[in-house]
């Protein structure tokens, strides 16, 4: 038996079978999006593609090969992947984000977000107050701040001595943990916001009928809290560390990649190859693993955490 498709007025439309009609529907539902699509692709997608593409060039900065530049294929990334620097530079940045991202700010700031909602309104207001103003703070003015207080004459080792303890260079012994504690405390504002706005939409209810059964806090908190919040948790995750793979200013400032290259992650590499070395090409192809990167992560975490279907 065929079936006839209804048209706009609810008749029958012999000319048009039901699949069609149902992406003609489904075409007519999306269309409020279509300008964002548009956008994504102008300004997002259409970027990616063109940097890609520069990856596969020798684009100089300087030089005959600036303004025209040649189609290389593969020789960049040949070239990357055979440098021990390269992969220091990989490694390192693995540290940074997992330390300052993964741990750091995630764990800071779930305990801040339990501080805050246990706390009275003095404490919830003084610790959200100092917390937050190294997040509003611009990341120039955050990371000269922080510069000056890791450095050899700097506010820490102002205050170890007085404790009768002897200050280092902490940007020169110690780069790479100067920097990711300079990290948590710039973005743990932000895990503590996200988290703050997921515990309040936990019912109290539910905690208190476990806590009538025996449970305890602990408990509580990892077989009712955190599975309750898992999609908040989920996209925290994401978010905090595309963020911190992405943190060029803050190392930057602080120490520069150095001392040598001991603090220098992959878009402090790229800033240097493209701009320092004037190999806009080279650069660009540790630009676009820094990318793929990313998306490595965003894979796991959507995996890792996929949130429960309603």
């Amino acid at each position: 038996m065929t079936s006839l498709a209804l048209d706009g007025r609810g008749r029958r439309d012999p000319g048009r079978s039901p699949g069609s009609r149902r992406v003609a529907q489904a075409l007519l539902r999306s269309s409020p999006l279509l300008p964002a699509v548009v956008l994504l692709v102008l300004f997002l997608a259409g970027p990616i593609v063109y940097s890609l593409y520069g990856s596969l060039t020798n684009a100089s900065l300087t030089g005959p090969r600036a303004a025209d530049p040649e189609f290389i294929g593969l020789q960049n990334y040949e070239q990357l992947f055979a440098n021990p620097q390269f992969w220091k530079s990989v490694v390192l940045t693995l540290v940074f984000v997992i330390a300052s991202a993964l741990i750091g700010q995630n764990l800071l700031g779930m305990g801040l977000a339990l501080l805050m909602k246990t706390a009275h309104g003095p404490v919830r207001a003084v610790v959200s107050t100092i917390v937050v103003v190294s997040w509003v703070l611009p990341e120039i003015v955050a990371a000269f701040a922080l510069y000056a207080f890791f450095a050899s004459d700097g506010t820490l080792n102002i205050m170890l001595g007085w404790l009768g303890i002897e200050g280092q260079a902490w940007l020169v012994v110690t780069p790479m943990l100067a920097v990711i504690v300079a990290n948590v405390w710039r973005g743990t504002a932000f895990s503590m916001m996200v988290y703050s706005a997921a515990l309040a939409e936990v019912p109290p209810e539910i905690s208190e009928a476990a806590e009538i059964d025996g449970a305890s806090g602990w408990q509580r908190f990892t077989r009712i809290t955190l599975p309750m919040i898992r999609r908040s948790i989920s996209t925290n995750l994401m978010l905090t560390t595309l963020q911190t793979l992405g943190v060029f200013t803050l190392i930057w400032v602080m120490t520069a990649g150095g001392p040598g290259v001991e603090s220098s992650t992959l878009p402090v590499l790229a800033y240097q190859e493209a701009f320092k070395f004037a190999q806009v090409g080279y650069g660009t192809a540790i630009a676009t693993v820094t990318l793929v990167l990313g998306g490595l992560f965003a894979i796991v975490y959507i995996k890792a955490l996929k949130p429960e279907v309603d």
